[in-house]
């Protein structure tokens, strides 16, 4: 009589599956950094599971640091998600004299890959998302609001991330967020100093926001390209004049002391 060398299978624990839906639904940006969970009545519908069962799992993403909870006030995803670079590092960055730039190039390679798979796979939700933002970016642009704007525009390029379906793509993106917030905001205080450089980058945008929608991922990344250049040389430009004009007033002192 042969014996049998199979072991029983083991079936994952109820809880086990919900937490990976979870983590799932966390990586790919259904629930962000920060972001309040739903209730627990309705999360357990969502899943068809029974109550216990989806709190089991959420303790275990507690106890690994992926969700934390506050007393009386839910459950929450953790801030430290998105901060893989954190202040002290990002102090040490933006004190680097190429800091500047090297983000950028970072960003252009970045952002023209996320632009591109955009183009392929976005959905129609996805489009229907990057459409109100645009037009939320478009509305900023023309009531010449400048903090609004440059917070539409994080979000809109963080929408495009998200478009790409790609998940290390977009958590890479995130970890950036602060230090690309405070970039675009710092991009844009010296590029709109200049009506004419603004209307550029609206132009820009609004390239490369058409051809996403219209599935023509070469174009949508060579336009996310042509945009981040355009920054960059603009900006490159506007400090080599700043320079100029510091040396000059140098040269004055020195040629008429007090």
């Amino acid at each position: 009589m042969e014996s049998n060398h199979f072991g029983r299978v083991k079936q994952p624990k109820i809880s086990d599956i919900i937490m990976k839906e979870l983590e799932s639904m966390i990586l790919e940006g259904s629930f962000t950094a920060g972001q309040k969970l739903p209730p627990e009545r309705e999360l357990a519908a969502r899943f068809e599971v029974s109550r216990p069962s989806l709190r089991e799992a959420i303790q275990k993403l507690i106890a690994r640091g992926v969700l934390f909870s506050r007393h009386g006030g839910g459950t929450y995803v953790s801030e430290q998600l998105g901060s893989s670079f954190a202040d002290p590092l990002q102090d040490l960055l933006s004190s680097h004299d190429e800091f500047l730039y090297d983000q950028l190039e970072f960003r252009d390679a970045l952002e023209s890959l996320a632009a591109y798979y955009a183009a392929l796979r976005s959905t129609d939700a996805d489009k229907t998302k990057l459409t109100q933002c645009f037009n939320q970016l478009v509305e900023a642009n023309q009531n010449k609001a400048f903090a609004l704007e440059a917070k539409l525009d994080v979000e809109f390029h963080m929408t495009i991330a998200e478009a790409a379906h790609n998940v290390v793509l977009l958590h890479t993106l995130r970890s950036l967020h602060a230090m690309l917030a405070k970039s675009i905001s710092s991009n844009l205080r010296n590029l709109f100093e200049k009506q004419a450089a603004r209307q550029r980058v609206m132009e820009q945008h609004t390239n490369l926001y058409q051809a996403i929608m219209d599935g023509n991922a070469e174009a949508a990344r060579m336009a996310a390209h042509t945009h981040l250049v355009f920054v960059e040389d603009n900006l490159l430009k506007m400090r080599q004049e700043e320079t100029r004009i510091q040396r000059s007033l140098r040269r004055n002192e020195h040629q008429n002391p007090l």
